[in-house]
């Protein structure tokens, strides 16, 4: 975790469990763990001096070793089309999230590690470094603490760092959001990205009924290890196997992300790949427009988007052939707020 000035233990986070052990620790009774719940996940409170239900000598017995763990964003950004980037100071390092509302719909993408470790050439987020996991009561905080946190739809968990390597936070904060104990959300309007890392992926597909998106973007092994290193360690093809494994068919989804560049991966040769490899599997594929990186020395550069006709006929082939496959409209990229552009630009 990433280290904070703070010496009291966050609240934010903790499952009804620990809440109940911290009510008796401090000479509450256990019930009193309910009510501590409720204030941090149904209220939302920012302090403890709000939780009036629980006793004046029990909120001072509180304050003295913990504190909620609630702080607003240090930054903010609003796109042309209306996504909102904030920036998220924890510890001594920064991370953002992305509000994006439409139509009916507001979803935020939420960051789980301060930086990324996994390389992936295409990627902005990966130029920070590795600096370290967010505990469950920092991703929570991203979500609870925006200005729009009421008028939430869903959450993807697709901001800086990889889900499936900081996978017991990720599940903690998961479990938060989905139990009827905290926000009683329906796992159906979350879901969590990963580039496929084996242990941790088959560990959520089994512990967790949110949706899973998989980073895919290069159907051929040696082509996809050249821009996503974790291709050597966890093969694309063990992952699908494991996918295979388990029944998509009902409301839990997996879906794949692919990110189009000319030339590269959007030929019929690489359709067709993609058909051969999720042959069988129930799933869906989300074509993404690549987002040139602005810094001039990033790897990135070398990438160039496809062009729309070729993304609508690789949607519509792959379509026709029983792959439902769909473009996702790119929101935020003059905010360096879109898929792969998170760099903690506000800090500057």
């Amino acid at each position: 975790m990433l280290k904070t000035e703070s010496m009291q233990e966050i609240l934010l986070g903790k499952s009804l469990a620990e809440l109940q052990c911290i009510a008796q620790e401090i000479g509450l009774p256990r019930f009193a763990g309910k009510q501590l719940a409720e204030w941090l996940y149904v209220r939302r409170a920012v302090t403890i001096d709000e939780m009036t239900n629980i006793s004046l000598k029990g909120r001072e017995a509180l304050k003295a070793k913990y504190t909620v763990g609630r702080h607003g964003a240090v930054a903010e950004a609003v796109s042309k089309d209306g996504t909102k980037k904030y920036l998220f100071r924890v510890g001594d390092q920064y991370i953002e999230s992305v509000y994006i509302p439409e139509n009916d719909r507001a979803t935020l993408c939420v960051s789980t590690q301060a930086g990324c470790k996994m390389g992936c050439k295409f990627c902005m987020t990966g130029t920070l470094g590795f600096h370290g996991h967010l505990a469950s009561g920092e991703i929570l905080n991203q979500i609870f603490s925006i200005p729009d946190s009421s008028k939430l739809t869903n959450i993807v968990y697709m901001g800086e760092g990889e889900p499936m390597d900081n996978l017991n936070q990720v599940l903690r904060s998961l479990e938060v959001m989905t139990s009827n104990w905290g926000c009683g959300w329906s796992p159906k309007r979350i879901t969590v990205s990963s580039v496929g890392i084996l242990p941790s992926l088959k560990r959520y597909i089994e512990e967790c009924e949110c949706h899973l998106a998989i980073s895919l973007h290069n159907p051929f092994a040696i082509e996809r290890q050249e821009v996503m290193p974790i291709e050597k360690a966890h093969h694309l093809n063990a992952v699908i196997t494991l996918l295979k494994q388990y029944d998509w068919s009902k409301q839990r989804r997996v879906s794949f992300e692919y990110i189009c560049w000319g030339g590269m991966n959007d030929s019929l040769k690489h359709a067709n790949e993609l058909l051969r490899v999720l042959k069988g599997l129930d799933c869906r594929i989300n074509l993404i427009r690549f987002h040139v990186s602005p810094t001039e020395n990033h790897e990135s550069v070398a990438f160039s988007s496809s062009n729309e006709n070729q993304m609508e006929w690789l949607r519509d082939y792959l379509t026709e052939h029983g792959i439902t496959t769909t473009i996702r409209r790119s929101r935020g990229e003059d905010i360096l707020a879109a898929c792969g552009m998170l760099v903690n630009a506000l800090k500057e």
